[in-house]
């Protein structure tokens, strides 16, 4: 079945960098559009980036972020490994939360429901945990 795991969350100073990993099985990474999500302390999930499904002409699918992460966060993906990257640069205490990974329904090109919310997407890891301290 589809399954995703998240992993590569941790304690960092403001500034700091750490890079998360979503490890997914049970379907072909190609074929789907991938978004990471945040639940900040007492808020409810809300999308940061998304990687959407590659099409026939190859490359590394369309990309989208929160305004608050751009020039910091990158998205990317190794089909290969079956896994989604969030590399994380320059790490603000309002970053903190649990990450998750999730496919986008249906899959698509765009990222389409990047902006509609998490109703729109399935397969939910357990999440990684990401502190960043003042």
């Amino acid at each position: 079945q589809v399954q995703f795991v998240e992993s590569g969350g941790g304690l960092v100073q403001s500034g700091g960098s750490l890079r998360l990993a979503c490890a997914a099985s049970g379907f072909r990474l190609r074929d789907y559009t991938i978004a990471w999500f945040r639940r900040a302390p007492g808020k409810e999930r809300a999308a940061v980036a998304c990687i959407s499904a590659t099409d026939q002409r190859g490359g590394n699918g369309a990309t989208k972020y929160t305004d608050s992460v751009k020039g910091r966060f990158t998205i990317s993906k190794d089909e290969a490994k079956g896994t989604v990257y969030l590399q994380m640069n320059s790490l603000k205490p309002e970053d903190t939360g649990v990450y998750y990974c999730a496919t986008e329904r249906p899959p698509n090109y765009y990222c389409s429901a990047f902006e509609i919310g998490p109703d729109e997407y399935d397969f939910w890891g357990q999440g990684t945990q990401v502190t960043v301290s003042s």
